[in-house]
């Protein structure tokens, strides 16, 4: 039986809620010129998840392999068994890889690779993720100037200069984990009122 990528994504998080603990995954999150499928939050890292169905093809894999390196400490790719027995000819060897069968009334998971810390990750690209008013809370925590007349690019540089890196992962992940998207227009709102 043929699963396809809305079959798989609720029965997935869940698996993977069982696999890791405490996450937070986030749907659809842009990274350059992809988009990923799902963002998994941990405590000190993230990890990216392209879903492979049945359905899918291998053909924008390798330009989105290419993105998700760059934003993630780690990724997963999970496939319909269809790909399961190819697709690590097309993912690095530090990818993790996911099976997904159907056994009738829900998805099947199994871990064929767990993913490995990815060395591509570029932390300017991960912290990129963040939205100015979680960059703000980062900067009053560790004592940093506002910034307030400088660009995010720039505030993105100075948090990056002075916060230990690790740290910073922790900093990242705990953003993510409290972002309430019903909330963003008034937190953006309320930043730019206080920052003119």
């Amino acid at each position: 039986m043929t699963l396809y990528d809305a079959q798989i994504r609720e029965p997935l998080f869940e698996f993977l809620e069982q696999e890791y603990g405490v996450i937070r995954i986030i749907e659809e999150k842009v990274t350059g010129r992809a988009r990923a499928d799902a963002l998994m939050v941990l405590y000190d890292c993230l990890c990216g998840i392209e879903i492979k169905s049945d359905a899918d093809t291998y053909t924008r894999l390798k330009n989105q392999v290419k993105y998700y390196d760059q934003y993630f400490d780690m990724n997963y790719a999970v496939c319909g068994t269809s790909h399961a027995a190819h697709i690590q000819e097309h993912l690095p060897a530090y990818w993790g890889i996911i099976s997904v069968e159907s056994n009738g009334e829900k998805p099947d998971f199994y871990i064929i690779r767990r993913p490995l810390r990815n060395p591509k990750m570029k932390i300017e690209k991960k912290i990129s993720l963040l939205w100015r008013p979680e960059l703000s809370a980062i900067q009053e925590k560790y004592h940093l100037p506002a910034y307030t007349q400088k660009s995010k690019k720039f505030v993105m540089e100075k948090i990056i200069e002075k916060i230990d890196a690790q740290d910073l992962c922790t900093e990242i992940s705990a953003a993510l984990f409290e972002r309430d998207y019903t909330l963003i227009e008034q937190q953006l709102n309320e930043y730019r009122k206080e920052h003119q």
